[in-house]
Protein backbone atom coordinates (compact mmCIF):
# COMPACT_ATOMS: atom_id res chain seq x y z
CA UNK A 1 0.00 0.00 0.00
CA UNK A 2 1.02 3.53 -0.42
CA UNK A 3 2.33 5.63 1.90
CA UNK A 4 2.51 9.35 3.17
CA UNK A 5 6.00 9.65 2.96
CA UNK A 6 5.34 8.39 -1.04
CA UNK A 7 2.75 10.85 -1.67
CA UNK A 8 4.81 13.67 0.26
CA UNK A 9 7.74 12.78 -2.25
CA UNK A 10 5.35 13.17 -5.16
CA UNK A 11 4.24 15.94 -4.59
CA UNK A 12 7.56 17.44 -3.92
CA UNK A 13 7.91 18.12 -7.06
CA UNK A 14 4.30 20.22 -7.86
CA UNK A 15 5.12 23.65 -7.75
CA UNK A 16 3.69 27.29 -6.95
CA UNK A 17 3.42 29.10 -9.94
CA UNK A 18 3.89 32.47 -7.58
CA UNK A 19 6.64 31.73 -5.44
CA UNK A 20 8.60 28.20 -7.57
CA UNK A 21 8.03 26.63 -4.17
CA UNK A 22 7.54 23.22 -3.51
CA UNK A 23 3.81 22.62 -2.25
CA UNK A 24 5.26 20.50 0.66
CA UNK A 25 8.29 23.16 1.12
CA UNK A 26 5.43 25.71 2.37
CA UNK A 27 3.06 23.81 4.26
CA UNK A 28 0.02 23.89 1.77
CA UNK A 29 -0.31 20.62 1.03
CA UNK A 30 -1.93 19.18 3.96
CA UNK A 31 -4.48 16.91 5.64
CA UNK A 32 -2.90 13.72 3.59
CA UNK A 33 -5.21 10.71 4.43
CA UNK A 34 -4.69 6.92 2.73
CA UNK A 35 -7.77 4.34 2.66
CA UNK A 36 -7.37 1.26 1.30
CA UNK A 37 -5.75 2.82 -2.07
CA UNK A 38 -7.82 6.08 -2.12
CA UNK A 39 -5.69 9.24 -1.43
CA UNK A 40 -7.28 12.64 -0.47
CA UNK A 41 -5.64 15.58 0.54
CA UNK A 42 -6.02 19.06 0.82
CA UNK A 43 -4.12 22.51 -0.80
CA UNK A 44 -4.22 25.42 1.11
CA UNK A 45 -4.31 28.97 -1.10
CA UNK A 46 -4.93 32.00 -1.04
CA UNK A 47 -8.67 31.95 -2.19
CA UNK A 48 -7.85 35.38 -4.20
CA UNK A 49 -5.49 32.18 -6.33
CA UNK A 50 -8.20 29.96 -6.76
CA UNK A 51 -8.52 29.78 -10.75
CA UNK A 52 -4.39 30.18 -10.89
CA UNK A 53 -3.95 27.04 -8.07
CA UNK A 54 -6.82 24.86 -9.88
CA UNK A 55 -4.00 23.84 -12.91
CA UNK A 56 -1.78 23.17 -9.86
CA UNK A 57 -4.30 20.93 -8.12
CA UNK A 58 -4.84 18.83 -10.94
CA UNK A 59 -0.59 18.44 -11.36
CA UNK A 60 -1.16 16.94 -7.79
CA UNK A 61 -3.45 14.94 -8.28
CA UNK A 62 -1.84 13.29 -11.13
CA UNK A 63 1.64 12.95 -9.98
CA UNK A 64 -0.08 10.46 -6.95
CA UNK A 65 -2.38 8.80 -9.50
CA UNK A 66 1.03 7.57 -11.06
CA UNK A 67 2.23 5.84 -7.76
CA UNK A 68 1.73 2.14 -6.89
CA UNK A 69 -1.14 0.63 -5.43
CA UNK A 70 -2.87 4.04 -5.74
CA UNK A 71 -6.72 3.61 -6.63
CA UNK A 72 -8.32 6.87 -6.46
CA UNK A 73 -7.05 10.30 -5.77
CA UNK A 74 -9.08 13.43 -4.43
CA UNK A 75 -7.64 17.00 -4.10
CA UNK A 76 -9.34 19.91 -2.78
CA UNK A 77 -8.63 23.57 -2.46
CA UNK A 78 -8.95 24.89 0.83
CA UNK A 79 -8.73 28.75 1.54
CA UNK A 80 -9.08 30.37 4.66
CA UNK A 81 -11.65 30.85 7.69
CA UNK A 82 -13.16 34.20 6.00
CA UNK A 83 -14.78 31.57 3.84
CA UNK A 84 -16.52 29.86 6.35
CA UNK A 85 -20.17 30.11 6.97
CA UNK A 86 -21.35 33.31 9.60
CA UNK A 87 -22.39 30.72 12.69
CA UNK A 88 -18.42 28.98 12.30
CA UNK A 89 -16.40 31.71 12.18
CA UNK A 90 -14.77 32.99 15.32
CA UNK A 91 -15.68 35.91 16.24
CA UNK A 92 -13.61 38.86 16.90
CA UNK A 93 -12.44 39.30 20.63
CA UNK A 94 -13.80 42.49 22.07
CA UNK A 95 -13.47 41.54 25.73
CA UNK A 96 -11.79 43.86 27.64
CA UNK A 97 -10.31 40.45 29.71
CA UNK A 98 -7.66 40.33 26.90
CA UNK A 99 -7.77 36.73 26.68
CA UNK A 100 -4.09 34.78 26.05
CA UNK A 101 -2.82 33.25 23.33
CA UNK A 102 -0.34 30.83 23.64
CA UNK A 103 2.68 30.56 21.80
CA UNK A 104 3.27 28.78 18.48
CA UNK A 105 -0.25 27.27 18.87
CA UNK A 106 -2.86 28.26 16.07
CA UNK A 107 -6.21 27.32 17.86
CA UNK A 108 -7.42 26.11 20.94
CA UNK A 109 -10.42 23.99 20.92
CA UNK A 110 -12.04 22.48 23.77
CA UNK A 111 -13.92 18.64 23.79
CA UNK A 112 -16.82 19.24 26.70
CA UNK A 113 -19.80 17.41 27.58
CA UNK A 114 -22.91 18.07 30.24
CA UNK A 115 -22.45 15.02 31.76
CA UNK A 116 -19.95 12.39 32.80
CA UNK A 117 -19.79 8.86 31.42
CA UNK A 118 -20.90 10.25 27.55
CA UNK A 119 -16.87 9.15 26.21
CA UNK A 120 -16.10 12.84 25.87
CA UNK A 121 -11.85 11.61 26.87
CA UNK A 122 -12.49 9.05 24.61
CA UNK A 123 -13.76 11.20 21.52
CA UNK A 124 -11.20 13.77 22.36
CA UNK A 125 -7.66 11.30 22.64
CA UNK A 126 -9.34 9.34 19.18
CA UNK A 127 -9.63 12.73 17.80
CA UNK A 128 -6.39 14.25 18.52
CA UNK A 129 -4.91 11.12 17.13
CA UNK A 130 -7.23 11.13 13.85
CA UNK A 131 -6.16 15.00 12.97
CA UNK A 132 -2.59 14.14 13.69
CA UNK A 133 -2.64 10.99 11.40
CA UNK A 134 -4.29 13.60 8.90
CA UNK A 135 -1.43 15.80 8.28
CA UNK A 136 -1.29 18.34 11.43
CA UNK A 137 0.46 19.27 14.86
CA UNK A 138 -1.62 18.15 17.64
CA UNK A 139 -1.37 18.73 21.33
CA UNK A 140 -4.12 17.41 23.72
CA UNK A 141 -4.36 18.94 27.35
CA UNK A 142 -5.90 16.70 29.74
CA UNK A 143 -7.81 19.17 32.09
CA UNK A 144 -10.25 16.98 33.44
CA UNK A 145 -9.07 17.60 36.68
CA UNK A 146 -10.88 15.07 38.86
CA UNK A 147 -10.35 12.12 36.27
CA UNK A 148 -7.52 12.06 34.16
CA UNK A 149 -7.75 9.30 31.77
CA UNK A 150 -5.60 10.82 28.89
CA UNK A 151 -2.42 9.49 30.15
CA UNK A 152 -3.85 6.01 30.32
CA UNK A 153 -5.78 6.22 26.70
CA UNK A 154 -2.20 7.22 24.96
CA UNK A 155 -0.32 5.13 27.05
CA UNK A 156 1.61 7.63 28.77
CA UNK A 157 3.51 6.91 31.89
CA UNK A 158 6.45 8.99 32.38
CA UNK A 159 6.63 11.92 34.68
CA UNK A 160 7.15 15.64 32.92
CA UNK A 161 10.06 17.31 33.53
CA UNK A 162 10.91 20.62 34.17
CA UNK A 163 14.74 22.04 33.51
CA UNK A 164 14.31 24.84 35.54
CA UNK A 165 11.31 24.11 37.70
CA UNK A 166 9.48 26.85 35.62
CA UNK A 167 8.85 25.34 31.77
CA UNK A 168 6.82 21.99 31.62
CA UNK A 169 8.16 19.35 29.16
CA UNK A 170 4.92 17.67 27.69
CA UNK A 171 4.92 13.95 26.71
CA UNK A 172 4.29 12.46 23.00
CA UNK A 173 2.48 9.51 21.71
CA UNK A 174 0.60 8.64 18.80
CA UNK A 175 1.94 11.43 17.22
CA UNK A 176 0.26 13.84 19.95
CA UNK A 177 2.21 16.27 22.49
CA UNK A 178 0.01 15.84 25.60
CA UNK A 179 -0.06 17.17 28.90
CA UNK A 180 -2.59 15.88 31.67
CA UNK A 181 -2.45 17.23 35.40
CA UNK A 182 -2.69 12.56 35.93
CA UNK A 183 1.01 13.20 35.21
CA UNK A 184 1.81 14.92 38.06
CA UNK A 185 -0.02 12.74 40.64
CA UNK A 186 -0.17 9.17 41.65
CA UNK A 187 -2.22 7.35 39.48
CA UNK A 188 -4.81 6.46 42.61
CA UNK A 189 -4.66 10.20 44.16
CA UNK A 190 -7.47 12.15 44.35
CA UNK A 191 -7.67 15.31 43.52
CA UNK A 192 -9.31 17.47 46.16
CA UNK A 193 -8.83 21.14 45.02
CA UNK A 194 -11.06 24.32 45.43
CA UNK A 195 -11.96 27.19 42.86
CA UNK A 196 -8.51 28.61 42.89
CA UNK A 197 -6.09 25.71 42.75
CA UNK A 198 -8.38 24.59 39.99
CA UNK A 199 -8.10 27.87 38.26
CA UNK A 200 -4.10 27.70 38.81
CA UNK A 201 -2.99 24.27 37.94
CA UNK A 202 -5.28 25.25 34.36
CA UNK A 203 -3.26 27.97 33.78
CA UNK A 204 -0.02 26.35 34.29
CA UNK A 205 -0.67 23.66 32.16
CA UNK A 206 -1.85 26.32 29.27
CA UNK A 207 1.08 28.61 30.06
CA UNK A 208 3.90 26.80 31.07
CA UNK A 209 4.12 23.84 29.08
CA UNK A 210 6.53 23.85 26.38
CA UNK A 211 3.80 22.96 23.71
CA UNK A 212 5.95 24.20 20.30
CA UNK A 213 4.34 24.77 17.26
CA UNK A 214 1.11 23.05 17.28
CA UNK A 215 -1.94 23.29 14.42
CA UNK A 216 -4.49 22.53 16.89
CA UNK A 217 -4.45 22.15 21.05
CA UNK A 218 -7.55 20.24 21.99
CA UNK A 219 -8.21 20.98 25.90
CA UNK A 220 -10.35 18.01 27.46
CA UNK A 221 -12.51 19.56 29.96
CA UNK A 222 -13.86 18.34 32.82
CA UNK A 223 -17.96 17.37 32.67
CA UNK A 224 -20.24 20.09 33.30
CA UNK A 225 -19.67 24.03 33.67
CA UNK A 226 -17.40 24.65 36.07
CA UNK A 227 -14.33 26.88 37.29
CA UNK A 228 -12.10 25.02 34.60
CA UNK A 229 -14.33 26.09 31.60
CA UNK A 230 -14.98 29.25 33.03
CA UNK A 231 -11.34 29.52 33.54
CA UNK A 232 -10.19 28.60 30.38
CA UNK A 233 -12.73 30.67 28.32
CA UNK A 234 -12.08 33.98 30.15
CA UNK A 235 -8.45 33.51 30.12
CA UNK A 236 -7.25 32.16 26.96
CA UNK A 237 -8.33 32.73 23.23
CA UNK A 238 -10.44 29.50 22.61
CA UNK A 239 -11.88 29.18 19.22
CA UNK A 240 -14.76 26.54 19.55
CA UNK A 241 -16.35 23.99 21.88
CA UNK A 242 -17.32 20.30 20.43
CA UNK A 243 -19.81 19.43 22.94
CA UNK A 244 -19.93 15.33 23.18
CA UNK A 245 -23.64 13.81 24.29
CA UNK A 246 -25.00 10.42 23.86
CA UNK A 247 -29.05 10.14 22.01
CA UNK A 248 -30.08 9.90 26.06
CA UNK A 249 -32.53 12.66 27.04
CA UNK A 250 -30.86 12.85 30.51
CA UNK A 251 -27.34 13.67 28.53
CA UNK A 252 -29.14 16.16 26.16
CA UNK A 253 -30.35 18.21 28.87
CA UNK A 254 -26.36 18.52 30.71
CA UNK A 255 -25.01 19.02 27.43
CA UNK A 256 -27.94 22.03 26.91
CA UNK A 257 -25.85 23.62 29.69
CA UNK A 258 -23.05 23.34 28.71
CA UNK A 259 -23.78 24.93 25.20
CA UNK A 260 -25.64 27.67 27.14
CA UNK A 261 -22.74 28.08 29.14
CA UNK A 262 -19.81 28.81 25.88
CA UNK A 263 -22.61 31.01 24.47
CA UNK A 264 -22.66 33.60 27.62
CA UNK A 265 -18.77 33.21 27.26
CA UNK A 266 -19.01 33.99 23.27
CA UNK A 267 -16.96 30.90 22.27
CA UNK A 268 -18.39 29.30 18.81
CA UNK A 269 -20.04 25.40 19.02
CA UNK A 270 -17.98 23.95 16.22
CA UNK A 271 -20.98 20.97 16.41
CA UNK A 272 -22.00 18.50 18.40
CA UNK A 273 -20.86 14.59 18.57
CA UNK A 274 -23.33 12.15 19.22
CA UNK A 275 -21.38 9.25 20.74
CA UNK A 276 -22.58 5.30 21.53
CA UNK A 277 -24.89 6.66 18.70
CA UNK A 278 -25.91 2.44 17.99
CA UNK A 279 -24.70 -0.77 18.61
CA UNK A 280 -24.06 -3.36 15.91
CA UNK A 281 -23.71 -6.80 17.27
CA UNK A 282 -20.74 -8.17 15.21
CA UNK A 283 -22.37 -11.74 15.38
CA UNK A 284 -25.67 -10.84 13.24
CA UNK A 285 -25.41 -7.07 12.45
CA UNK A 286 -28.57 -6.54 14.19
CA UNK A 287 -28.37 -2.57 14.75
CA UNK A 288 -29.81 -1.82 18.41
CA UNK A 289 -30.40 2.10 19.96
CA UNK A 290 -29.27 1.73 23.13
CA UNK A 291 -29.14 5.18 24.13
CA UNK A 292 -32.31 6.57 22.38
CA UNK A 293 -32.06 7.38 18.71
CA UNK A 294 -31.91 10.91 17.16
CA UNK A 295 -31.82 12.99 20.00
CA UNK A 296 -28.19 15.06 19.36
CA UNK A 297 -29.15 15.32 15.34
CA UNK A 298 -32.46 17.36 16.94
CA UNK A 299 -30.55 19.27 19.20
CA UNK A 300 -27.77 19.81 16.65
CA UNK A 301 -30.77 21.17 14.03
CA UNK A 302 -32.30 23.35 16.99
CA UNK A 303 -29.19 24.92 17.67
CA UNK A 304 -28.23 25.71 14.24
CA UNK A 305 -25.01 24.43 14.73
CA UNK A 306 -23.65 20.84 13.03
CA UNK A 307 -23.82 17.62 13.64
CA UNK A 308 -20.16 16.59 13.14
CA UNK A 309 -20.20 12.84 13.67
CA UNK A 310 -22.19 9.75 14.94
CA UNK A 311 -20.13 7.59 16.77
CA UNK A 312 -21.10 3.68 17.39
CA UNK A 313 -20.95 2.31 20.40
CA UNK A 314 -18.15 -0.64 20.36
CA UNK A 315 -16.08 -2.53 22.73
CA UNK A 316 -12.87 -2.42 20.68
CA UNK A 317 -13.15 1.31 21.21
CA UNK A 318 -13.01 0.47 24.99
CA UNK A 319 -10.41 -2.07 24.62
CA UNK A 320 -8.06 0.21 22.90
CA UNK A 321 -8.87 3.49 25.14
CA UNK A 322 -7.79 1.13 28.04
CA UNK A 323 -4.25 -0.64 26.27
CA UNK A 324 -3.09 2.93 25.61
CA UNK A 325 -3.44 2.68 22.11
CA UNK A 326 -6.65 4.57 20.60
CA UNK A 327 -8.53 2.58 17.87
CA UNK A 328 -7.65 5.09 15.07
CA UNK A 329 -4.41 4.29 15.59
CA UNK A 330 -4.39 0.27 16.15
CA UNK A 331 -7.90 -0.79 13.94
CA UNK A 332 -7.71 2.07 11.27
CA UNK A 333 -10.76 0.23 9.14
CA UNK A 334 -12.89 -0.71 11.98
CA UNK A 335 -16.29 1.34 11.91
CA UNK A 336 -15.46 4.02 14.80
CA UNK A 337 -12.27 4.76 13.83
CA UNK A 338 -13.61 5.96 10.34
CA UNK A 339 -15.84 8.11 11.54
CA UNK A 340 -12.89 9.94 13.67
CA UNK A 341 -10.71 9.79 10.60
CA UNK A 342 -13.63 11.34 8.78
CA UNK A 343 -15.01 13.92 11.16
CA UNK A 344 -10.83 14.91 11.19
CA UNK A 345 -10.95 15.46 7.70
CA UNK A 346 -14.09 17.78 7.83
CA UNK A 347 -12.72 19.98 10.42
CA UNK A 348 -9.32 20.37 8.38
CA UNK A 349 -11.54 21.06 4.95
CA UNK A 350 -13.42 23.63 7.47
CA UNK A 351 -9.91 24.94 8.44
CA UNK A 352 -11.37 24.64 12.48
CA UNK A 353 -8.29 22.60 13.65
Amino acid sequence: MVTREEVLAALEGVRDPHTGDSIVATGAARAITIDAGEVRFVIEIDPKRSEEMEAVRVQAEGVVRRLDSVTKVSAMLTAHSEKLPPNLRTPKRTDPRNPQAIPGVKRIVAIASGKGGVGKSTVAANLACAVSLSGRRVGLLDADVYGPSQPRMLGISDRPASPDGKIIIPLHNHGVTMMSIGLMTGEDQAMIWRGPMLMGALQQMMGQVRWGELDVLFVDLPPGTGDVQLTLTQKFQVDGAIVVSTPQEVALADARKGINMFNQMKTPILGLVENMAAYICPNCGHEDHIFGQGGVAAEAKKLGVPLLAQIPLSPATRVAADSGTPIVVCNSQSAPARVFMALARDLIDQDLV
